[in-house]
């Protein structure tokens, strides 16, 4: 039975228009799926459906999401993030801590996904704040760099909460199978590289995934070891944040959602 698929451009170019027009008259798309974006139940039979094509550096793999939450497109990942994805349709991932290279240390980054309020909008936001102090590259000596290094890479002092950090440049986040599976800086040659990467990928709620395919941005906070901790509640973390920013102890910035 056709289906109701939308297959962009790029992914009609991907995967070739043998199995696209296959795809369209139902031959290897399912009835019934899960949405790759919001992860509610969808049928290709009854309503627009997109084709999402995650694609690694040897492995693609083709999910589908309602056209109401993204429009079809290629998402470009790295091979082991494209595996986590896999994992976490199969319930096969891996426990593990998401961890960057600190110098001659390395310290483990906490991660909360919330809702900010920035002039009475909720925004869709991370908070990272690493579980020990970040040396500089090279660095032997006990002082912590993480807000210095971040601040050299683009992001911005937060002075005021209420003020919306400004977009920088080469930096997303990645959304994949309804999950968080990295934050992406510039790599070379206008690559992208894992900031972070989840060993496990972080599940988000549905409130957070709606904001952020809403907004198709991000907004990253972040603060040295110690000083926001965790916060059970939206409202205290906010508040967490605001005495953070008062200190001068709070940086952020605004990138792109990639994926989904």
């Amino acid at each position: 039975m056709p289906r109701m698929l939308d297959v962009s451009d790029d992914v009609r170019a991907e995967i070739g228009d043998e199995e696209a027009d296959r795809l369209l008259a139902g031959e290897d798309a399912p009835g019934s799926y899960d949405c790759t974006s919001c992860r509610t139940p969808g049928n290709s039979e009854q309503e627009r459906t997109s084709t999402v094509l995650f694609v690694g550096e040897e492995t693609a793999v083709l999910a589908f999401a309602h056209a109401t939450c993204i429009p079809s497109q290629v998402v470009p990942v790295s091979e082991e993030q494209l595996r986590g994805a896999v994992r976490s349709i199969t319930g096969e991932d891996a426990a593990g801590a998401p961890a960057i290279p600190a110098g001659d240390r390395q310290a483990t980054l906490g991660i909360t996904c919330g809702l900010v309020l920035v002039k009475d909008e909720l925004l869709p936001a991370l908070v990272v704040e690493p579980n020990g102090p970040i040396a500089r590259p090279g660095s032997t000596g006990p002082q912590d760099d993480f807000l210095p290094l971040l601040v050299e890479h683009g992001f911005a002092p937060v002075a005021d909460l209420n003020d919306r950090p400004g977009p920088i440049e080469g930096w997303s986040a990645l959304l994949a199978m309804g999950k968080l599976h990295a934050v992406l800086q510039p790599g070379t040659a206008g690559s992208q590289s894992a900031w972070w990467q989840a060993h496990q990928p972080l599940a988000v709620s549905d409130g957070w995934r709606a904001a952020a395919t809403k907004e198709k941005t991000v907004l990253m906070y972040a603060a040295p070891s110690g000083t926001i901790g965790h916060q059970p509640r939206e409202d205290l973390m906010r508040q967490a944040l605001e005495q953070a920013a008062a200190k001068g102890l709070l940086v952020a910035a605004a990138m792109p959602l990639a994926g989904t």
